[in-house]
C-alpha cells in the first residue's frame, strides 16, 4: 500500500504502493475513476486505523480544549489521509493524489511544530510550516499543469519531503533541548512519537527512491504515525490523573506545618520543581516569601505568575513555568485545594514581613540617630564647647583687672555676656533639630497651623484630637505633616492641599493630600523613606498613594496606647 511521510511535502504513488496492479485508461483525455484501495486487507485496516486515530483524537481534543487548535489540526489530518488513501480519483490524476498526500503531511508538520497550543509562535517554525504548505501547492500545480514529466514532479516531491522532514526533526530536537522539565513533561509523549515516525520516514525514503523493496516496513511507519494522536490522548488522560491527585494533596496538607513543605507539595502536584509562592502582605502591599522578603514579579517569557484570590482579596502568587498555562484546570484545582493552607501561611508570611520591615526600619533609624548624635557631638565640640571655655577665661581676666583697670574689666564682662547669649542661641538652634520647639509650645494643632501659615500652597486643616496626645505620637505626626508639606511645596505643583488628623479607636490617623502631579515614590526619595522608617519605628504604618497625574495621598496610622 501507499506509505506517506510523517513530515513532508508530497508523495509519489509508484514508490509507495505495495505490489498490486494499478488500472489505467483514457478516452479522449477523460479517465475512469479507480479507487485507491491498498492491496492487502491488513494494510487497509492499518491505513483506516491511522485516519480513525487522528479524527477521534481531534474530536476529543475539540471537546476537552475547544480553544486549542490541536484538535482541528488532527481532524484535518485524518480527513486528508482518508481522501488520499481511499477516495476514488481518476487514475490519470495521480499527481492530485500526490498533492493530497503532501497536504496531510504538511498539516502534520504544522501540528508537531505548533504542539501543544496549535499556534506558531516562533519565526523559524512559521518559516518551516509555511514552506511545507507552499511546496505542496507548488508541486500540485506543477504536476496537474503538465509543465513537467510526472517522474520529475514526484522525484522533486520526494526530495522535498525528505528535506522538510529533516527540518522538522531538527526543530523538534532543538525545542526539546531548550525546554524546561515541566514543558518536557507535556511535550514528551507526542514529540517522541512524532520524532520516531519522522526519523523512520527520513531514513527509509531514500531507500524507497533507490528502488529497494521495503513494503514490510509500511505497517511499522503507519503505526508510528498513529502513535502521535494516541500519545496526545494519553497526555489528556494523564492530566485527568493529575487532577485526581489533587484530592491527595488535601490529605497531605493536613500534616504540613512548614511553608517550605507547602511549596514542595504544590510543586510536586504541578510537576514544576521551580515553583515559588509569594504571600500577599498588606504592608508593604506586595507579595513576600516565607521569610518576609519581597517576591518580585517575573520579567521575560521564561517565568509567569498566577495570582490566587480568596473572596475577592489577594491571597498568594504562584511564580511558575509557562508550561502550566497549558493546563489551567490543574492549577485552578490545586489552588482551590490548597486555599486554606495558603491562607494560613499568608498570615505567617505577613507577620514575618512586618517583623522584617520593622527590623529594617529600626536599623535605619538607629543608623540615622547615630549619625545625628555624631553631628551634635561635633557641633557641640567645635562650637558651643569652645565658646563656653572662653567665658570663664574672660571673667578671670576681668577679675584680675577689676581694681587696676575697671573700664577694661567692665568691657570684658560685657564680652562674656555677649558670648553667653550667643551660646544660648546656638544651643537653641541645635535643640530644634532634636525636638521642634513649636510643638512643645503649641501642641500638634498649633504646630500644624504654623506649617500651614508658612506654606505657599493653601492648606485646609481638620482636627479631631483629644488633649493631650503622647509626646512621641505628636512628634511623629508633626514630622509626617512637615515632610508631606515640604514635598508638596517642592515637587507636587499643587493648587491646594488638605491635612486631617483624627483620633479613633486608640490610633491617630494623619492624612495629607494634594491635587498635584502625583508620582511620588518612597524608593526614590530619602525624605519619604526616612519618614516611613520613623512611622514604622513608632509602631505605625505609612501608606502612600500617588498615581501619576492624580495627586498624592500620604496616610499615617500611629498607635496612641
Amino acid at each position: 500500500m501507499e506509505i506517506v511521510a510523517v513530515i513532508g511535502l508530497t508523495e509519489p504513488v509508484s514508490g509507495f504502493m505495495e505490489p498490486g496492479p494499478v488500472l489505467t485508461g483514457s478516452v479522449s483525455g477523460l479517465t475512469e475513476p479507480v479507487p485507491a484501495v491498498p492491496a492487502s486487507g491488513t494494510a487497509t485496516l492499518t491505513a483506516a486505523g491511522v485516519a480513525a486515530a487522528f479524527v477521534c483524537a481531534g474530536l476529543i481534543a475539540v471537546r476537552v480544549r475547544p480553544r486549542n487548535r490541536v484538535g482541528p489540526l488532527m481532524i484535518v489530518i485524518g480527513l486528508l489521509w482518508l481522501v488520499a488513501k481511499f477516495a476514488p480519483l481518476p487514475v490519470a490524476a495521480g499527481d492530485v493524489r500526490t498533492a493530497l498526500a503532501g497536504a496531510w503531511a504538511a498539516v502534520l508538520a504544522h501540528l508537531v511544530v505548533a504542539f501543544p497550543t496549535g499556534r506558531l509562535t516562533v519565526p523559524v517554525a512559521r518559516a518551516v510550516v509555511g514552506t511545507a504548505y507552499l511546496s505542496v501547492a507548488g508541486v500540485a500545480v506543477l504536476g496537474m499543469s503538465g509543465l513537467a514529466p510526472g517522474e520529475v514532479v514526484r522525484g522533486a516531491a520526494m526530495s522535498g519531503a525528505v528535506l522538510s522532514g529533516l527540518a522538522v526533526l531538527g526543530l523538534q530536537v532543538s525545542r526539546w533541548r531548550g525546554s524546561t522539565v515541566t514543558r518536557r513533561r507535556s511535550l514528551n509523549p507526542v514529540l517522541a512519537a512524532a520524532v520516531v515516525a519522522t526519523a523512520l520516514f527520513v531514513t527509509l525514503k531514500p531507500v524507497m527512491i533507490a528502488g529497494v523493496a521495503v513494503q514490510g516496513l509500511t505497517p511499522v511507519m503507519q503505526a508510528a504515525l498513529a502513535a502521535v494522536p494516541l500519545a496526545y490522548v494519553g497526555g489528556l488522560l494523564r492530566r485527568r490523573i493529575d487532577r485526581g491527585r489533587v484530592a491527595e494533596l488535601v490529605v497531605h496538607l493536613r500534616g504540613v506545618s512548614r511553608p517550605v513543605s507547602l511549596q514542595r507539595a504544590l510543586a510536586g502536584v504541578l510537576h514544576d520543581p521551580t515553583l515559588e509562592i509569594g504571600y500577599w502582605a498588606p504592608e508593604p502591599g506586595r507579595y513576600v516569601d516565607v521569610d518576609g522578603r519581597v517576591v518580585p514579579l517575573p520579567e521575560g517569557d521564561d517565568r509567569v505568575a498566577t495570582r490566587v484570590d480568596h473572596d475577592g482579596a489577594p491571597l498568594a502568587l504562584l511564580v511558575h513555568d509557562p508550561a502550566l498555562l497549558d493546563n489551567p484546570e490543574l492549577v485552578e484545582a490545586t489552588c482551590a485545594a490548597a486555599a486554606l493552607a495558603l491562607s494560613n501561611e499568608r498570615l505567617t508570611a505577613d507577620l514575618r514581613a512586618r517583623l522584617h520591615q520593622l527590623a529594617e526600619s529600626r536599623g535605619r533609624v538607629l543608623r540615622a540617630a547615630e549619625t545625628e548624635r555624631r553631628r551634635l557631638e561635633r557641633d557641640l565640640h567645635d562650637g558651643v564647647q569652645q565658646r563656653l571655655l572662653s567665658i570663664p577665661m574672660t571673667l578671670s581676666l576681668a577679675e584680675s583687672r577689676l581694681s587696676t583697670h575697671p573700664d577694661q574689666a567692665r568691657a570684658l564682662v560685657g564680652e562674656a555676656r555677649i558670648t553667653t547669649l550667643a551660646v544660648l542661641d546656638e544651643l537653641r538652634a541645635l535643640s530644634q533639630g532634636i525636638h521642634p520647639p513649636v510643638l512643645t509650645e503649641r501642641g500638634l494643632r498649633g504646630a500644624v497651623r504654623e506649617l500651614a501659615a508658612l506654606a505657599p500652597v493653601p492648606l485646609r486643616l481638620s482636627f479631631e484630637l483629644p488633649a493631650p496626645l503622647p509626646v512621641e505620637v505628636e512628634t511623629t505626626a508633626y514630622y509626617v505633616v512637615a515632610e508631606a508639606v515640604a514635598n508638596i511645596t517642592k515637587h507636587a505643583d499643587a493648587r491646594r492641599a488638605r491635612v486631617r488628623a483624627e483620633h479613633r479607636g486608640g490610633r491617630l490617623l494623619v492624612e495629607v493630600s494634594d491635587d498635584g502631579r502625583g508620582g511620588a515614590d518612597p524608593a526614590l526619595g530619602s525624605g519619604l523613606r526616612g519618614l516611613a522608617d520613623r512611622v514604622t519605628a513608632a509602631g505605625g504604618t505609612l501608606r502612600i498613594h500617588s498615581p501619576a497625574g492624580d495627586g498624592t495621598l500620604i496616610e499615617a496610622v500611629l498607635p496612641c496606647e
